[in-house]
C-alpha cells in the first residue's frame, strides 16, 4: 500500500510539474498565434517556408507547425497541426513528426547545449539541418518505392468547432489543453510503469554498444542514455555538471550532445508523434539509425581536426 501511495504522489508531482511548465509557455504562444493568424501572418508565414515545405513534400500549411514546433516544443507543434485538420498521408506525417523529433524547443535546448560547452551555431546547423536531410531522405525514399501512402489515421484529434467567435475559440483552446493534459499523463505514467519493468534498463543495455561505436566515454555514456531515453534537459543537465567538475573532457562532451541534439526523450517523444498518425519505424529507428550515422561523421571529423581548431569553432571546456 505504501509502495502504491508512492508511485501515485510521484506521478502526480511529475503531472503537475510538466503541464505547468508547459501550459506556462503554451498559453502565451496559443494567444499568439491567434493574433498572427488574425493579422493574417499564418498565410505570410506559410508563404516564406513553402520553399521548405515544398522541399520535403509537405503542404506549404505545415511549415507554420514546424516553425512553432522548433521555437516552443513539440505539444504546441500539435496544437496547430490537429487545428489546421489537414488530410495527409503515412508517409507526410512521418516525414513531419521526425522534422519535429530532431528540431524543435531550440531556444531552451540550444542554451543547454551551450552551457555544456557546445557552440551554439554548431548545435542549431545540425537540428535545423539534420531535420531537413532526414525529411528529404524520407521524401526521397517513400517516393521512389511508393510506400504509405495510405490516410494517415490521427488519434488525437481536436475538435474544430464551427464557431468563429472568440468564446467560441476560447473554449476550444481549453478543450486542446485538457486533451494535453491527458495524453501528458498517460505518457508518463507509462514510462513510471517501463521504470519499473526494467524497460529502460534494457534499453540502455542495447544502446551502450552505440555509445562506444560513437567514441562516447565510459564516464559520459549512462548519462547520455539518461538523455536518451527521459529527455536533453535531465541528460544534459547532468552531463554540464560533470565536465563543470572536470569529470569528463570537453570532447566526450561535445560528441554525447551532438547525439542528444538528435536523439532525446526516445520514449516519450515517440509515443507523443506516434499520435498523430507517424509510422513507428520511421520515427524511431529512422530516427536512430539516422542519429548514429551523422554522429559517427562528426566524431570522425573533429578526430581529424586540431584540437585548438575544434576548441575555437565546436566545442569549449566548462571545467572549473
Amino acid at each position: 500500500m505504501q509502495v502504491v501511495y508512492k508511485f501515485l504522489k510521484e506521478l502526480t508531482q511529475d503531472i503537475f510539474d510538466v503541464t505547468f511548465t508547459l501550459f506556462k509557455i503554451m498559453i502565451p504562444i496559443i494567444i499568439l498565434i491567434k493574433i498572427i493568424e488574425e493579422m493574417g501572418g499564418i498565410v505570410l508565414l506559410s508563404e516564406w517556408l513553402s520553399p521548405v515545405m515544398a522541399f520535403v513534400g509537405l503542404p506549404n500549411e505545415l511549415g507554420l507547425v514546424w516553425a512553432t514546433t522548433m521555437l516552443t516544443n513539440i505539444y504546441a507543434g500539435l496544437i496547430i497541426f490537429i487545428n489546421l485538420d489537414m488530410p495527409l498521408s503515412v508517409a507526410q506525417v512521418s516525414i513531419l513528426g521526425s522534422m519535429m523529433l530532431l528540431a524543435h524547443s531550440l531556444p531552451i535546448e540550444a542554451a543547454i547545449a551551450k552551457k555544456a560547452g557546445v557552440n551554439l551555431f554548431v548545435t542549431l546547423v545540425i537540428r535545423i539541418g539534420g531535420s531537413l536531410l532526414l525529411a528529404w531522405l524520407l521524401n526521397i525514399s517513400y517516393q521512389f518505392g511508393d510506400f504509405l501512402n495510405q490516410p494517415a489515421v490521427t488519434l488525437w484529434q481536436g475538435d474544430i468547432s464551427t464557431d468563429t467567435s472568440y468564446l467560441g475559440w476560447c473554449l476550444e483552446q481549453i478543450k486542446n489543453l485538457a486533451v494535453i493534459f491527458v495524453v501528458i499523463t498517460a505518457l508518463l505514467f507509462t514510462l513510471k510503469v517501463l521504470k519499473i519493468l526494467g524497460i529502460e534498463k534494457l534499453m540502455a543495455i542495447l544502446l551502450r554498444p552505440f555509445l562506444r561505436i560513437l567514441g562516447i566515454s565510459k564516464e559520459a555514456t549512462n548519462l547520455t542514455i539518461i538523455g536518451i531515453t527521459l529527455g536533453l534537459s535531465f541528460g544534459g543537465g547532468l552531463l554540464i555538471s560533470e565536465a563543470k567538475r572536470g569529470h569528463i573532457a570537453a570532447r566526450d562532451i561535445f560528441t554525447a550532445i551532438m547525439l542528444l541534439n538528435l536523439l532525446h526523450s526516445l520514449i516519450e517523444d515517440t509515443l507523443l508523434v506516434m499520435l498523430i498518425g507517424a509510422d513507428f519505424y520511421t520515427i524511431f529507428w529512422g530516427r536512430l539509425v539516422f542519429s548514429v550515422l551523422v554522429v559517427a561523421f562528426i566524431t570522425q571529423l573533429i578526430k581529424r581536426l586540431d584540437d585548438h581548431f575544434c576548441e575555437r569553432y565546436f566545442y569549449r571546456s566548462v571545467a572549473q
